[in-house]
């Protein structure tokens, strides 16, 4: 069998942020700015509440739980993976990092979509703002307990909530590095 890379491309769609293409039978959707790539951070306050957003998604046709996330390369073309997060971060929850740490990155779901997103480690956190995103997106702000937040998050997710399961990854980050070693306070 050839690889799909032998295989020409055939745009079947596009539209502001994504495109629908087709190599071989193989059907995909690619992100149209920033070669792909978003960042999600994880970030947890100087009390030790990890911060969460929640927000309406279109596409779950529900309200959701995530860690603060965004694209790359979505208003500059120079953007990079660390102005991102902290950009987000600042936009999302009102929260800003003076050290910001890009830990591993990897696909979202590499079966459907070129997307590939960075973990993102934001650590000693100053209040710059009261967050909640654009004006579109709604978002709410959660600041949680560490110790609390697995609880917390099964809590939403009784409550009809949709998670996204990279909090797991993101809670186990807070602590650990990528390889698994702890990390220093």
């Amino acid at each position: 069998m050839a690889h799909q890379l032998d295989v020409p491309t055939e745009l079947l769609h596009q539209g502001n942020w994504l495109r629908l293409v087709k190599r071989g039978t193989w059907e995909s959707c690619e992100r149209v700015h920033g070669d792909g790539m978003a960042v999600l951070i994880i970030a947890v306050t100087p009390e030790d509440e990890v911060l969460f957003v929640e927000q309406y998604r279109v596409p779950l046709q529900a309200r959701t739980i995530e860690m603060p996330a965004g694209l790359v390369g979505d208003e500059h073309d120079d953007d990079t993976l660390e102005h991102a997060a902290q950009r987000e971060l600042i936009e999302e929850t009102g929260w800003d990092a003076r050290d910001i740490r890009v830990l591993l990155i990897g696909p979202t779901s590499s079966g459907m979509s070129n997307e590939r997103i960075a973990f993102v480690r934001a650590r000693d956190l100053v209040r710059v703002g009261d967050g909640g995103g654009t004006p579109d997106e709604g978002i709410t702000v959660h600041a949680v307990p560490r110790h609390d937040a697995p609880r917390w998050l099964m809590q939403k997710h009784a409550e009809g909530y949709e998670l996204d399961l990279k909090l797991w990854a993101g809670l186990w980050m807070v602590d650990h590095e990528p390889d698994g070693s702890r990390i220093t306070p």
